[in-house]
């Protein structure tokens, strides 16, 4: 949320600057009331609208404010830290010792800029701006006494009870503890925790979003309900103390961490403006790196003295700012729904979204998951809604904006019909959540979207088969289902537009270059790794990992295919889930008669041993993590694979090695705690040829 700037010209009285021009006065007045709305809201962990439009609707009162500094009253939204306890709070009110401050943002480089020069120091503190939620603990003599809440800054709710059930809170400090220690963090939920609480929870009560969550498990009235939450803290201030001498910020998070409290692991000190604004420019092309959600970079002078001498505003210190990145929430008009289905037949409702610039991109489109999400977030069309987009993920649709609902919103109405080939839509078995179309082999959005995935890098590998290629060899009908894929011919092509051109001379269409480079493509694809032809089959469940376990264990798809279904369940990393899927995939006709087509067209349906890289790696799990010269991150996992080894995403102490590369993150940490064998490019390089370093 954004903060604000200390009046500049003294208070004045409510009834003066309404006195000079009601009209103005008028303006101020719903901009402050909507300003303080939407922060209750958001500091209560009930935000009504994105973080994005609070900040614009704030910058707007703070304009305001500028250009008519007779505006800026002492009660002004612009002069206040937090928001007070909602009335029916349970909780007791309790006073922070030294009150708690928020902090003024910057939106660009040139802003960022413009703070440095205006506050110069031997050294800054770049700390991640964790998306989480505000606490402060109070330490006796080491003694966990109390936690509080922000609350309006000066008084918070009394929160201890909870608060001792977050494990990385400790009760009782390590060390020399201080008489007197006022700690300022940040409680908040790891997004992979996130996603394993909801999977938990009926479709119908789904959290909305991590920070909301904290928030919301601060408050539970069950210790229970909040160790459910999986909250975690890192500490980042101090308050009020007494015997403890401190110099530096960055001493002060050295001396928490002695103590046991846990401390960013991402804290940089950096002597250079320079050098802060590329770590900020850093952050903004991994912003989803770190163990927990992020949405900006804090930028502190690092000695103390200094911070002292600069001061603070009424409710801002002048020693730090806040770089907030491009929103990934924000909101558009939700101007249809429309419904798309997938190459598992699938029928996926999507949202067509007015465009909107969001997390770095435009977008126009985003995910509804399936009908029962849609009717679970409200939606209708017409909506004003909120979007998030999360990285590389297809943007999501949180929910409306209420609020600003006229009447003319329509209810969305799931079809009864596949939109591709009118068969009637039905779940697949009973009590699924998503509806599919059972019109498997000649359904054109199917066959055009397994025609899509088949050619991807996963599987074949054909780069002139893209997207909208196979959508016009699906519709002219070039292909009833992808046993004809090998065996196009020219005379296939030439039915088709984006395959062909019309020459001059003859006055007829002839194969253009891209419709040249699919027939080379299909000819070198068909020389490949069984189990990438396993993975473009399209068998549901079978995924890469999979494919590979299968394709190593049995090596031909004739053993495969003649292998019984507890066989295939005890390869490792298959189980009986996959492996009655496989079987059942091969019982329909059609699908045998692909794998029958193929082979007759020369596609590998048999891995050569030969070519076979020696399995140095078998049985032996290794985690890359941060940026190798000498491999992309696809790269390094295709080569621990391709050995037989496991190349997992995350650091457990199952992990055998764990690759560290430059900006390495916390997978690094974690391998360190845990005492796992950590090496370098060279080492990993080492590994891959003989197996152990």
């Amino acid at each position: 949320m954004t903060d604000a700037k200390e009046n500049p010209t003294g208070p004045r009285s409510a009834e003066e600057t309404q006195d000079r021009d009601p009209e103005l006065r008028r303006q101020w007045n719903e901009l402050a009331a909507r300003v303080r709305e939407h922060r209750e809201a958001y500091y209560n962990g009930e935000p009504r609208i994105p973080d994005a439009d609070f900040d614009a609707l704030f910058r707007q009162l703070q304009e305001l404010e500028e250009q008519h500094p007779e505006l800026a009253v002492p009660d002004s939204p612009t002069m206040e830290v937090g928001a007070p306890a909602p009335e029916e709070s349970s909780f007791a009110n309790v006073e922070h010792l030294v009150r708690m401050l928020s902090l003024d943002n910057v939106f660009s480089d040139d802003e960022l800029a413009q703070w440095l020069e205006r506050t110069p120091a031997e050294a800054y503190l770049a700390e991640l701006k964790i998306d989480g939620v505000s606490i402060d603990l109070v330490y006796e003599n080491g003694e966990l006494v109390r936690a509080a809440t922000r609350g309006d800054g000066s008084v918070g709710e009394d929160i201890t009870v909870n608060a001792r059930a977050i494990e990385s809170i400790p009760q009782k400090l390590t060390g020399d503890a201080p008489a007197l220690l006022e700690v300022r963090g940040e409680v908040f939920i790891r997004p992979e925790d996130f996603s394993k609480i909801n999977a938990k929870r009926p479709e119908d009560k789904k959290f909305a979003n991590p920070r909301n969550t904290a928030a919301g498990g601060l408050r539970q009235k069950k210790v229970a309900d909040v160790k459910a939450r999986k909250l975690r803290f890192i500490a980042h201030g101090i308050g009020a103390r007494e015997g403890i001498e401190l110099e530096s910020q960055y001493d002060a998070y050295a001396h928490l961490a002695e103590l046991g409290l846990p401390v960013s692991e991402y804290t940089q000190r950096l002597t250079d403006p320079a050098q802060v604004r590329e770590t900020v420019r850093y952050w903004g092309q991994h912003r989803h790196d770190a163990v927990h959600e992020m949405d900006g970079v804090v930028i502190k002078v690092d000695s103390l003295a200094q911070q002292r001498g600069l001061g603070a505003t009424s409710r801002a210190p002048r020693w730090a700012i806040a770089y907030k990145y491009p929103p990934e929430e924000v909101t558009t008009t939700l101007e249809d729904i429309q419904v798309s289905v997938g190459r598992t037949g699938r029928a996926t409702p999507y949202a067509v979204l007015k465009p909107v610039f969001v997390s770095g991109s435009t977008v126009s489109m985003a995910t509804l998951h399936n009908q029962s999400e849609v009717k679970r977030k409200g939606v209708r069309i017409g909506d004003t809604v909120v979007i998030r987009k999360a990285g590389e993920i297809i943007p999501e649709v949180l929910g409306p904006v209420v609020e600003k609902r006229d009447g003319t919103e329509r209810e969305f109405v799931f079809p009864r019909e596949c939109p591709s080939c009118a068969t009637v839509l039905a779940p697949q078995k009973e009590g699924d959540a998503d509806w599919r179309c059972p019109n498997t082999r000649s359904c054109p959005a199917q066959l055009s979207a397994r025609l899509e995935y088949l050619a991807g890098r996963g599987a074949f590998d054909i780069e002139a088969l893209g997207e909208k290629a196979a959508r016009e060899l699906t519709e002219k009908q070039v292909l009833i289902d992808e046993g004809g894929l090998f065996t196009l011919t020219e005379d296939d092509l030439l039915k088709t537009v984006i395959f062909t051109k019309k020459d001059k001379a003859s006055d007829q269409r002839v194969l253009n270059a891209s419709g040249e480079k699919l027939l080379t493509n299909l000819r070198e694809a068909k020389h490949t790794d069984l189990w990438r032809v396993l993975v473009a089959l399209s068998i549901r469940h079978v995924g890469p990992t999979a494919a590979r376990a299968l394709a190593a264990r049995y090596g031909s798809m004739r053993a495969l295919i003649d292998a019984p279904v507890e066989h295939l369940a005890a390869t490792d990393g298959v189980g009986s889930t996959i492996a009655e899927s496989f079987k059942n995939w091969f019982a329909t006709d059609w699908h045998a008669g692909i794998v029958d087509a193929w082979a007759e067209a020369g596609v590998t349906m048999e891995d050569d041993v030969s070519d076979r890289l020696e399995q140095t790696l078998e049985g032996i799990t290794v985690v890359v993590t941060g940026t190798l010269e000498g491999f992309t991150r696809d790269e390094a996992k295709e080569a621990i694979l391709a050995r037989g080894g496991k190349a997992s995403g995350s650091v457990s102490k199952k992990t055998d090695y764990v690759v560290v590369g430059e900006n390495a993150g916390s997978k690094e940490q974690k391998a360190r705690d845990l005492g796992l064998k950590i090496l370098n490019e060279a080492e990993f390089e080492t590994l891959l040829a003989g197996g152990q370093v």
